[in-house]
């Protein structure tokens, strides 16, 4: 009988201890495929979530961003955006001045040079970058900008740079128009600068700090506020209940948090690099100096016939580089056709009954002032709100038109902004009901220039996430993304708002909104495609293309 007890006794401890097994095994494999399913998900051209499994992501963690609550699909997005953007500078320690990217020494080659091109044939040009010694280069990591263009036509469009690694540098054009076209490659940044502008990033992002003033009766004080601050001193909580975006000011010595009125840019830190590391930013000398050509510089475009012509549009898809170009001063999408809003009366009919919102930093702002400057019946409200800060109200009460302009949420490097006015654009969002009478246009990135990458990242994934709900409830909304611009650059803004930060801005950008729904206005490209001067600003008649490009897209032509 007790043999018969143990004997069932053991039957059951094994039978217990298999089932243990087969649920470690089973919740494994159930792991392992949803690590496989989320990986394999990321937001590409054609509206599915698709992400490359990314490993060996090693960055510096930022405040509580190492404790951020991300799920599985969101973490992959995360670590393959920075992967993507992953610059190759060679770890070759110290690097004297003398032996850094020279743009008087380095020189460019048209390869396939021919007698004649056609339009739609590609152009190749390699790269060859000396130090100031004259001495080749054996590794890469420079930063290059390229254009195309024809100052007659008053024609351009941007080239696409590939790094080898190794000094040398290929880049690629698509000859899109006819005539004389004129090859231009400059050096924005030194890859010796790049690697300087990579530890600021990383180890100053506190270079830009914010302060709000508290006030109540006649006591008044002001202390530093930004996304993280160092220490132990005592911090006002201003995360945002809603988005979770993180906000914090050193408490007050003897007023409460809740005092606070206003928001305003502090200042930038100075003496961030050494001697040494200063050379590498030098006006006239390595920022955006242009790189000359050992031969030829030009080369000559001939039309094609109809039937060619017809075959290079079915051919182009849907993945075109550039995404469009400059031709008469006009700017010319690739993939979409684009009227000429010229006369005042024909925007107004474009936005005749419909309400318009205008999100963002200052570059979006330029685009409501062009509107209120241009449309004579789109009249400014006063709202009694600081000059350029806003928030801003125009009103067309004979054809019903509402415009209206906010600024983003901190970080924002303006003058003063109202405590009540500081509002997250994912937050506005949520409040618009949306229509085929409602139009959303948004712009965010430079203020975040001078942040890890992961601030950006979260920001965006706040505003996409409340994009895809308001395009979900009222999918007649026409939404809009501005891209980042390329602007002048010194010694000095290199440090905070260089080129370099805001390529990296526009092309989180671009993947975050991929396949969501929106229409994108490449203000990068119809900056560094036109012949004139680069501004965080950009002149008029860029801003008029844009706004072209955007009222196309709220009212398209028919076909």
């Amino acid at each position: 009988m007790w043999i018969s007890f143990f004997k069932l006794r053991f039957f059951c401890c094994l039978l217990a201890v298999l089932m243990v097994v087969v649920l470690v095994i089973n919740v494994t494999q159930v792991e392992y495929l949803d690590h496989e399913t989320a990986a394999a998900t990321f937001i590409d051209s054609g509206g599915q979530f698709v992400f490359p499994q990314v490993t060996g992501i090693s960055r510096n963690p930022y405040c509580g961003y190492e404790h951020q609550t991300l799920s599985s699909r969101e973490r992959l997005e995360e670590d393959s955006l920075l992967a993507a953007l992953q610059w190759q500078v060679p770890d070759v320690g110290p690097v004297p001045f003398l032996k850094s990217t020279d743009p008087s020494s380095s020189y460019f080659v048209i390869l396939n040079s021919a007698a004649f091109f056609k339009v739609g044939s590609q152009l190749e040009v390699l790269v060859h970058v000396q130090d100031f010694q004259r001495k080749p280069k054996k590794y890469g990591g420079d930063y290059l900008q390229a254009r195309i263009h024809s100052p007659k036509l008053q024609a351009g469009a941007v080239g696409r740079v590939v790094d080898y690694q190794n000094g040398f540098y290929k880049v690629f054009f698509t000859l899109l128009w006819p005539g004389r076209v004129k090859v231009s490659i400059s050096l924005v940044h030194p890859s010796e600068g790049i690697r300087v502008l990579q530890n600021l990033q990383e180890e100053k992002p506190d270079r830009v700090y914010f302060k709000s003033l508290f006030r109540s009766g006649r006591i008044s004080e002001t202390t530093e506020c930004n996304v993280c601050l160092p220490g132990s001193l005592p911090l006002c909580n201003f995360t945002d209940l809603y988005t979770g975006e993180p906000w914090f000011c050193f408490k007050p010595k003897k007023l409460p948090c809740s005092s606070r009125i206003n928001h305003f840019k502090g200042g930038y830190l100075k003496g961030l690099l050494t001697a040494a590391e200063n050379a590498f930013f030098q006006s006239g000398v390595n920022i955006k100096m242009p790189i000359n050509s050992s031969g030829p510089d030009w080369v000559t475009v001939i039309p094609r016939s109809i039937k060619e012509t017809n075959n290079l549009e079915l051919s182009q898809g849907l993945g075109t580089f550039p995404s469009g170009y400059y031709y008469r001063n006009q700017w010319r999408p690739r993939r979409f056709k684009t009227r000429q809003f010229n006369d005042p009366d024909d925007i107004t009919e474009c936005l005749q009954r419909k309400v318009v919102y205008l999100f963002g930093d200052s570059t979006i702002r330029q685009w409501f002032e062009y509107l209120t400057t241009f449309v004579p019946d789109l009249v400014e409200f006063s709202l009694g709100s600081p000059k350029n800060v806003g928030p801003f109200l125009a009103v067309d009460q004979k054809h019903n038109i509402l415009l209206k302009y906010r600024c983003h949420g901190p970080p924002i490097r303006f003058t003063t902004v109202f405590s009540n006015d500081l509002r997250y654009v994912a937050n506005e969002l949520n409040g618009i009901v949306g229509g085929k009478n409602t139009v959303v246009a948004i712009a965010v990135w430079s203020h975040f220039s001078t942040f890890p990458l992961e601030v950006y990242i979260r920001r965006l994934r706040n505003i996409r996430r409340a994009v895809v709900q308001l395009l979900d409830r009222s999918p007649k909304t026409v939404v809009v993304i501005r891209t980042a611009n390329a602007q002048e650059l010194g010694p000095e803004v290199s440090l905070f708002n260089s080129d370099w930060y805001n390529f990296q801005l526009d092309t989180i950008l671009r993947k975050m909104f991929s396949g969501v729904g929106v229409y994108l206005v490449d203000a990068w490209e119809m900056t560094l495609a036109h012949y004139l001067p680069h501004k965080l600003h950009p002149d008029e008649v860029i801003v008029k293309n844009q706004l072209d490009m955007f009222l196309s897209f709220v009212c398209p032509l028919e076909t």
